[in-house]
Order: C-alpha cells, then structure tokens, then sequence
C-alpha cells in the first residue's frame, strides 16, 4: 500500500490549526513495551489454576472470579497512575447455552479512556481473559490459556499503561472478556454493551492468541501477523447484499479497509515491526473470535493472531503423552514477539484514537467518463485524502488531498473500472482507514448509514 501522505502535505495541514505537527507523533515515540512486564502478567494469569467462565466465582485466588477481579485491580492501578483517567465498567449478565448448561454469572471488564473532543467516538481492543482444557466445560481442571489468550490479555494492560499517560481527541476502551470459550457470550455482552451506550465504533482490534511464533509442523514464523477481515458485512439485509454484488462490495466492508489500513501501518513502522499478512476471511477456517458479534452489530471489527498456530499447545489438558507435550503454558510463548504485536496494536490505537471518522462517501460514474466522489464532512477533520484502486488490485493508491469544507471531487477515472474512496485527515496528521464509496462501505452500522 502506498505511504499515506508526503511530509508536505501533513505540514501544510498542521499549520492550518493550532496543533503542531508534533503533537501525534510524541505518543509513538514514547511507546515503551516491556517483555518483563509481559510475562510477570501472563504468570500472574496461569497462577489462577484454570480461568474457565464455568470455574469458581467466588475463591480468592483461582477461577475466573479471582481473575476477573485482578483485572479490575490493575486497570485501576493504571488509572491510579494517570490521575483517575480510566472509568472502570463491568457489564454483566446471566448466560446459558452452548457450553453452559446452567446459567452463570458472566462479567466483561471495561476500562475506558475518554476522548477530549469526541467522547462517543470509540475505538476497542478486546481480549478474552477465559481459558479452557481439552473439555470446554471442564471447570476444575488446570488450564493456564497463557498464549490462548493470555497473551491478548496483557497486551491490552501494556496499552493502557502506554497510552494513559496522553489525551486522545476520541475514546479508547480496553476490553477483557469473558465466556469466548463456551461461545463468544463476552463478545457478544461487548457488542451489546457499545449499542447501549449509544457509541460510534471507530475500529475494534480484537487480539487472540497473539504470543506465539512456532507452528504445531515445526515451522517458524516470528515476521508476521494475521489480520482477519471480512467481506461481505455480517449487518447486511438481502437488499444490501444484493446491491453489493450488483455495484460491488464485497471487498470494501469497513473492517477490509481497517485491515488495509493496519497493513500500511506495520509497512511504516521501523525495520523491526511484524508485517501484517491480510486474510481475507472473517476469522480461521471453522473457528471464531469475539469481533464476529461486533460485526453482527455492523461495528468494523478485525481479529489479529499470530502467523502459525500451535494446536499441542492450545485447548489442551497439561501432560505428556508419547514424548508430546500438551498444555497452553508460558514457556510455549515467543515473548519478544508478543510485544511486536503489543506494539503495532498500542501504536493503532494511539493513531485510531487521534484520527477522525472515515466519511460516508459515495460515487456516480454512470455513462460518464470522469467519477463525480461526493461525501459527508467529518468532525474534526483537517483535510481529506481521495484514494482509487482498480478492481482487481489489494491495495489503494493515493490520488489527491483536499482541505477541510471540501465535499465533492471530479476524478478523471472511468469508474466501471474503479473503485473509489475518501479517508478523513486530523490536524495531527492522523489519517482514518480509507472508506470506499461502495454500497456497505461506511464505517457505521448499516441501518445508521442510510
């Protein structure tokens, strides 16, 4: 993908406002992820025994209970340190179903860092705090879930640790989740939970499994990391679906674009970043995460795990058989590979969190040689950024910039050949995913885009 805007360009946008150009880049710069820190919370979350939802509730130090209760403790802390910036939430219901044959307590908890101008806008990074055995609704059993999904766990403490310390124009929630073993109950709670409080879903990083770099063949990859994206959008009716096959969007859902966003981003980060290798399905093949009810909810949601996944060591009772040994635990991990991915997400959202909302943009180019774009402004938007991509392309390239008020453009495209879209630039220089004037590509839940 090609580098977003020339050093010029965001210059001239800066000088516009009263914010110096050096106001978005202090937060990258001061990032600091600690391996030490990594590991002292993946062994304070194995040493819970087993984190399974169905586990004990109540005990002070083993079970999901304990577990949950430790997470709170530490987003408070964190706050503690930034003076109170953290509002704690813990959102709660009763469940029962698949995988939970009695109904039991289930609690998400929240830590939410309010945005200074735009307090609705909101940008997620989710992990699952539960673990399991071989048998999903074994809730006494050692299950230690250190990679699975530990590992997402403290990543999303290690970004709050970062980025507490800075005010951000637009809102981040640090979610950890439970119930995603027995069924994805916590996801859903979450997806329920940004409807409610009436919030615009910027962006939701959703990580799981993301601290491994060895294969279960023997194969090694410690350079990439798998973003997960979907085409066509969960949120949309019969009608919308078959305007995208007619007029296309299959490839521009809004959490496609996020995932091409997030790839021009490791692309730009520094010689020792993880490469970001887009899959272009919505998670692994027959398997889920808990960014499919937030994009049930038409919330853009991509789901990031490691390269190579190492199935002795998820979803396993701890043991040994035949000379293989079994179990999720933390001398299985690829520590210095865990802060890459805790980096390149602490760096998104501290980007996310800065940029404005992708405009709602759309596109006539019917019997017509030149593409009409058109699109709505967004708030705090310094300038804006018109993008193309031929239809058979992955990528967008850059076409032009247009300050602030502008809301129409000519390009001189053939638009049958095309497709076309607009990305919003901050002040800063913090520039929003591009979203792509097709039906279903607007950042916003479909039945509030219409």
């Amino acid at each position: 993908m090609k580098i977003r805007s020339t050093v010029a360009a965001l210059a001239a946008l800066a000088c516009a406002t009263s914010l110096p150009p050096s106001a978005f880049a202090q937060s990258e710069s001061d990032i600091r992820i600690s391996e030490d820190r990594l590991r002292a919370d993946i062994d304070t979350l194995v040493g819970f025994g087993t984190r399974n939802t169905l586990s004990v509730q109540d005990h002070p130090t083993r079970g999901i209970g304990a577990a949950r209760r430790w997470a709170e403790a530490e987003f408070r802390r964190i706050s503690e340190e930034c003076g109170g910036c953290l509002q704690i939430a813990l959102p709660e219901r009763m469940v029962q179903g698949r995988r939970i044959a009695e109904p039991t307590r289930l609690v998400n908890v929240l830590a939410i860092q309010p945005g200074t101008e735009r307090p609705n806008e909101v940008v997620i990074v989710s992990a699952h705090i539960d673990s399991m055995a071989s048998d999903p609704t074994d809730a006494t059993t050692d299950a230690p879930g250190a990679n699975d999904d530990g590992s997402g766990t403290v990543l999303i403490f290690e970004a709050a640790r970062n980025l507490s310390r800075f005010k951000f124009p637009t809102t981040i929630v640090y979610a950890v989740l439970s119930g995603e073993e027995q069924g994805l109950y916590g996801g859903k709670l979450l997806a329920d939970y940004a409807e409610e409080q009436g919030w615009t879903v910027k962006a939701v990083l959703n990580n799981d499994i993301v601290g491994g770099s060895h294969g279960s063949d023997g194969f090694t990859d410690d350079g990439h990391v798998r973003v997960f994206s979907e085409a066509v959008r969960a949120d949309a009716g019969d009608e919308q679906r078959s305007d995208m096959r007619r007029n296309g969007g299959e490839n521009d859902a809004p959490s496609r674009n996020l995932s091409r966003w997030l790839a021009d981003l490791s692309e730009n980060d520094g010689d020792d970043a993880l490469t970001v290798r887009q899959v272009w399905r919505a998670d692994r093949m027959g398997r889920g995460g808990d960014h499919l009810p937030m994009l049930e909810k038409g919330f853009p949601a991509v789901r990031l795990s490691v390269a190579v996944e190492d199935y002795e060591h998820q979803h396993q009772n701890v043991r040994t058989e035949e000379g293989v040994f079994y179990g999720d635990v933390p001398d299985e991990m690829d520590f210095p590979y865990l802060a890459r991915v805790t980096r390149l997400n602490t760096l998104a959202l501290a980007k996310l969190a800065r940029t404005p909302m992708p405009p709602r943009v759309t596109a006539d180019a019917a019997v017509r040689t030149d593409t009409l774009v058109e699109w709505q402004p967004s708030e705090g938007a310094a300038g804006y950024a018109l993008w193309r991509r031929r239809t058979d392309d992955a990528a967008w390239e850059r076409v032009r910039e247009v300050p602030a008020g502008t809301t129409s453009s000519t390009l001189n495209l053939r638009g049958d050949d095309w497709i076309v879209g607009v990305s919003a630039i901050a002040a800063s220089g913090a520039e929003s995913p591009v979203a792509a004037a097709v039906p279903g590509g607007a950042f916003y839940p479909l039945a509030a885009a219409e």
